[in-house]
């Protein structure tokens, strides 16, 4: 299975992200960083993604090519990330065939009905245990 996580700016919750996922998923799991800028990348890399890339280009050629996305809701609203993502990156993640799983943290002006407001660490986890679910489906375990 291919994970592909992506943030932008700083990188900050996409690394935490990858984190978590190379702690709890097997080995044999390939985690793709991409990020909408190098810094970004860089982070998820040195959080133990085993490749990444950054930009537009990167998340529109990449986002068809993986079994599973996994980033904020940012990732699929144009113009986020102080505009960082573009239109053509959500709608480049929107059209994947992948499954999403998608967090419910945003510095926009959208409010998200029926979630509670929970912090990084804890949104993070139950992301790691929707994955782990999948990938049970997956194999038949």
């Amino acid at each position: 299975m291919k994970i592909a996580v992506i943030d932008g700016q700083g990188g900050g919750i996409g690394r935490v992200i990858v984190e978590k996922l190379r702690k709890d998923l097997p080995e044999d799991i390939e985690i793709m960083a991409l990020g909408t800028n190098a810094l970004a990348a860089a982070q998820m890399i040195k959080a133990g993604a085993n490749e990444g890339a950054s930009g537009e280009s990167a998340v529109i050629f990449n986002t068809p090519k993986v079994d599973l996305i996994v980033g904020t809701i940012n990732i699929i609203m144009p113009n986020s990330m102080l505009g960082e993502f573009t239109a053509t990156m959500a709608e480049a993640v929107l059209r994947s065939s992948a499954q999403k799983i998608i967090l419910p943290l945003t510095r926009s002006r959208v409010k998200i009905v029926g979630t509670r407001e929970e912090p990084l660490p804890h949104l993070v986890e139950a992301a790691a245990n929707e994955i782990k679910k999948i990938l049970e489906v997956g194999t038949g375990v």
